[in-house]
């Protein structure tokens, strides 16, 4: 069973899990699903708690013993392994597996990892843990799911916003739901009544965004103009290096010229499949790839490529209007440069 890390809580008073597989790349949502699994646990009776970061020197044994403790006197116990921040390799797997054939009543199972790739979610330890519990999906809310993460905070809080009240939350927390978060308590003291508009969000509270290059390339290829330099604004008030914004795009106009000419002779999808886009991104080059053709790309390529050579060279003169003009251009089909 997979759910979203905000559909946590739902599930737990429901009925708790042998098992629960935390990942993600949001520090909050794995802190609170971890905290929130725990208090649960703790009710049910299982007070004997256990956490083991897991590294290449790790002594398996210690979580071996904890399974097999099954006396009268034995107290129910919660097992947390904290995997390493490369993954899981063959040795992390084979253990995993083994583990997952001495679970029994008196465990819960809690594993906690970064964001998964592919590959791991259909090896064959996932599938066997993830058979016997629960996948909490712990990713960052992308700009479309972030209004209905707002609006489901600020209910816990008992806070009212309106419709415009939500897009700007929105919009000023997006990257940094712990900011997110200190700013709903925050307006929760305030405003006792609980009503959030414009006006009162703007008298009490300053922009905690966070953006990164990611973003902004998600915003180039859906075709997003306003959004594009909304971030590249905020990137350049940071401090960002420019080169390092157009490294990243360039990677991006050289698969998707890649892409582009492989369309010639094979379908989207084949293509897709050939250059690992995952499922969630295949909408976003979908649009990039139908919006701008090939010479469209290679006209692209040749203005990165004026922004890299200004950048190295005219050190007393910025480059940002011409990335920003990059960003335009990229976002707006059939327009020459």
């Amino acid at each position: 069973m997979r759910i979203f890390a905000d559909r946590l809580a739902e599930q737990l008073n429901k009925q708790l899990q042998p098992t629960y597989l935390i990942f993600g790349n949001e520090p909050l949502l794995l802190q609170e699903s971890r905290q929130a699994i725990q208090k649960a646990a703790f009710t049910q009776g299982f007070e004997e708690r256990h956490r083991f970061s897991i590294d290449s020197s790790f002594d398996w044994n210690v979580v071996y013993d904890c399974c097999q403790a099954m006396s009268l006197f034995s107290a129910r116990q919660l097992i947390e392994l904290e995997l390493p921040e490369t993954g899981v390799n063959a040795a992390i797997a084979k253990e995993l597996l083994a583990i997952s054939e001495l679970l029994h009543d008196d465990i819960i199972l809690v594993l906690v990892g970064s964001k998964l790739t592919k590959a791991q979610e259909n090896a064959k330890w996932f599938k066997a843990l993830s058979n016997k519990g629960c996948w909490v999906n712990c990713l960052t809310p992308d700009i479309q799911r972030l209004p209905q993460f707002v609006q489901a905070r600020c209910r816990a809080l008992n806070l009212q916003p309106d419709p415009e009240a939500v897009q700007m939350l929105a919009q000023w927390h997006e990257g940094n739901l712990f900011a997110l978060t200190q700013s709903l308590e925050k307006l929760a003291l305030i405003y006792p009544d609980g009503q959030l508009n414009l006006i009162r969000l703007e008298e009490s509270l300053s922009r905690h965004n966070h953006f990164t290059a990611f973003h902004w390339v998600d915003a180039l290829l859906a075709g997003k103009a306003n959004r594009a330099q909304r971030i590249m604004r905020q990137l350049e008030a940071e401090g960002v290096e420019v080169v390092i914004l157009a490294r990243t795009i360039q990677k991006e106009l050289s698969q998707l010229l890649a892409m582009s000419q492989m369309l010639n002779t094979a379908p989207m999808g084949q293509v897709f499949e050939r250059y690992k886009i995952w499922q969630s991104k295949r909408p976003l080059y979908s649009a990039a790839l139908n919006r701008l053709p090939a010479v469209r790309l290679r006209q692209l390529v040749q203005l990165l490529a004026k922004v890299e050579i200004l950048t190295k060279t005219q050190y007393d003169q910025s480059s940002w209007p011409l990335l920003h003009q990059l960003s335009v251009e990229i976002c707006q089909p059939n327009v020459k440069l």
